[in-house]
């Protein structure tokens, strides 16, 4: 059973989830990075080209982060955890990730602990660069990635390393995935195939499907009904 809330961080998501039976969970590409909690360990899941999929039994627990904000949080480049899910003692020294991880333990449930974390690593690092976010608008708004680089006076190599860095992959694949983000809540809110097309920026509906199979590994009219 999956649920999430608003953070207190702003843009992230707090979420839980128990899986129902043994069939694996499949995670689809939305831009993010995510901090993990499951079963006493601390985890980060990199931001994602593919679906991936996980058939570890729950309860887990998570705080979801908006494209661009997880790497400064972290110390470490979006690129070097694409499609990957690493413990956080890889990352940071262990002894302190033990004394975190006592804190999520100590709290009155993982997710809240979690964000707890989160919000305290925030103070310590401060806001996010701004530029990111007009970045992610652009893309998400349909631009493209030269009409992107032009209106934030980028240049394209400029642009390509910041979306390596604070993304993970280049501001082509991002907008690749936000687009995704962008047809699935058209096509779960009840709109026609050829109209969540249209509309979410794919050339037709036979763009459409190619897209979101490459992507998720299901077919589009599967992964409405989810």
């Amino acid at each position: 059973m999956y649920a999430e809330r608003t953070s207190r961080l702003a843009g992230a998501v707090v979420w839980t989830n128990t899986p129902a039976g043994p069939d694996a969970v499949r995670v689809l590409p939305d831009g993010c990075m995510d901090l993990l909690w499951h079963e006493g360990r601390l985890l980060v899941a990199g931001p994602d080209t593919h679906a991936h999929l996980t058939a570890e039994p729950g309860p887990w627990a998570g705080v979801r982060f908006p494209p661009g904000t997880a790497p400064v949080l972290l110390g470490v480049p979006a690129h070097e955890l694409r499609d990957r899910r690493v413990d956080l003692a890889d990352l940071w020294p262990a002894a302190r990730v033990r004394r975190l991880a006592a804190r999520v333990a100590a709290a009155p449930d993982p997710a809240s602990g979690l964000e707890e974390l989160a919000l305290r690593r925030a103070a310590e690092t401060g806001p996010p660069d701004p530029l990111l976010r007009r970045i992610v608008a652009a893309l998400d708004a349909g631009r493209t990635v030269a009409a992107t680089a032009a209106e934030l006076g980028l240049g394209a190599r400029q642009l390509h390393r910041r979306s390596l860095a604070a993304f993970g992959y280049g501001p082509k694949t991002l907008a690749r995935v936000l687009r995704l983000r962008r047809a699935l809540a058209l096509a779960r809110a009840g709109v026609p195939l050829a109209w969540t097309a249209a509309r979410a920026g794919y050339a037709d509906q036979a763009h459409l499907a190619r897209d979101v199979r490459a992507l998720t590994g299901l077919p589009v009219r599967e992964l409405r009904g989810r």
